[in-house]
């Protein structure tokens, strides 16, 4: 090829958007003092438990009178026992721009068979939060993981809603500043921002969600893994580290060490300012070269984690074609591993910026991704 490799790799090519790359200071010793073996009802388990969630809440800012319960299936799990648990009391608007968010309106509508009105936009783009009606209960993502999209702010959800606001924030905790008085249910993942390990999500209600939880019973039955009332109250233990079902202990050991990573480099603000960092090596790339640009036009709405990127060059016959060969070119070099854009999503490529991802890593990326794009362009041409 004409174009030469470039001398620095990443030292880190893990850029996936899911489970994302470990906090940078990360090794198995970490977990050493895992609580193995032991029931996660012994003190020892319900400690450790507690501890996740009462350091979720000091370093996200979380309001004392919101719970908070670590909750098994993911992000996934935590959004379908909201969601099967809470809707159905008065008219519900469901809102989605990507991938996932589509899936909720799937659940709701097929699966929930609620008549729920239906906002959705392209990907790339977001819905109009000023034609919502906050006085039906609103379901939407914070951040479009498939899109790169997220909600600049909360400013259109009126604080003096009658409706509650279920929020999928799986790829914005840790890294926006969350307005929690406009949230009634917040969830998310371990493997998102933090790095953690899959499997465990987190719900976090407010107080006029459990108000609705135990004032409505729907319809619908639950199955046990779903129900967070019993006898019209809520069983509160869930809320203090006595988990439904069984959690791994590794991961909870691994979700800790996560946290206190996250203190050490500034808490909110500092996690904030490390994946507002990475985007902006992204952006001066995109600026720089013509034959890209970002999914999301908008930068008011474009994701500070999960950045998506399209491929604009003419010369590209098969965008589908040309995006996946650009990333597996990546991976085999093994600079960038697992970057290509969602199965769902427009072709194109998916970099995780969240604050696990060291910012020298994405500076030493973008050098390869003109390579990749070139030798491609070069391949294209030969094979024409």
């Amino acid at each position: 090829m004409a174009n030469s490799a470039p001398a620095t790799r990443p030292v880190n090519p893990r850029f996936s958007s899911g489970p994302c790359a470990k906090p940078p200071t990360f090794s198995l010793d970490v977990l050493k003092d895992a609580a193995l073996g032991r029931s996660h009802r012994a003190a020892i388990g319900k400690a450790k438990l507690k501890d996740a969630i009462e350091t979720t809440r000091e370093i996200l800012g979380i309001p004392a009178d919101y719970r908070i319960g670590i909750v098994p299936a993911s992000d996934t799990g935590a959004m379908e026992m909201a969601m099967w648990s809470l809707l159905g009391a008065r008219p519900v608007e469901m809102l989605a721009w990507e991938s996932f968010g589509s899936g909720w309106v799937t659940d709701v509508v097929k699966q929930l068979k609620l008549d729920a009105v239906v906002k959705t936009a392209d990907y790339g783009e977001i819905v109009d939060f000023g034609s919502v009606d906050f006085d039906r209960d609103v379901v939407f993502t914070w951040n479009g993981t498939t899109s790169g999209v997220r909600l600049p702010n909360g400013d259109a959800i009126p604080a003096d809603r009658a409706g509650l606001t279920l929020c999928d924030a799986t790829s914005a905790a840790f890294a926006v500043d969350l307005p929690w008085d406009k949230l009634d249910v917040a969830t998310f993942s371990w493997q998102k921002v933090l790095g953690g390990e899959a499997a465990h999500g987190m719900l976090i209600l407010s107080p006029r969600a459990v108000e609705r939880l135990e004032s409505y019973t729907p319809a619908w039955p639950l199955p046990k893994i779903f129900r967070l009332t019993k006898g019209g109250k809520l069983i509160e233990g869930i809320f203090s580290g006595a988990t439904i079902n069984t959690p791994s202990m590794l991961a909870v050991e691994d979700y800790l060490y996560a946290l206190e990573w996250a203190k050490s480099v500034g808490g909110l603000q500092g996690m904030i300012a490390r994946a507002d960092a990475n985007t902006a090596v992204i952006e001066r790339f995109v600026a720089d070269n013509d034959w890209i640009d970002f999914l999301a036009a908008d930068q008011a709405i474009r994701s500070n984690t999960s950045v998506c990127l399209k491929f604009t060059d003419n010369r590209i016959a098969d965008g589908a074609a040309f995006a996946k060969s650009v990333a597996k070119r990546l991976d085999s070099e093994g600079v960038a591993l697992d970057i290509g854009a969602y199965r769902d999503a427009p072709a194109g490529l998916r970099i995780w910026c969240g604050a696990t991802v060291e910012t020298s890593d994405l500076e030493a990326l973008v050098p390869w991704l003109v390579w990749a794009f070139e030798a491609e362009i070069e391949a294209q041409l030969a094979n024409a």
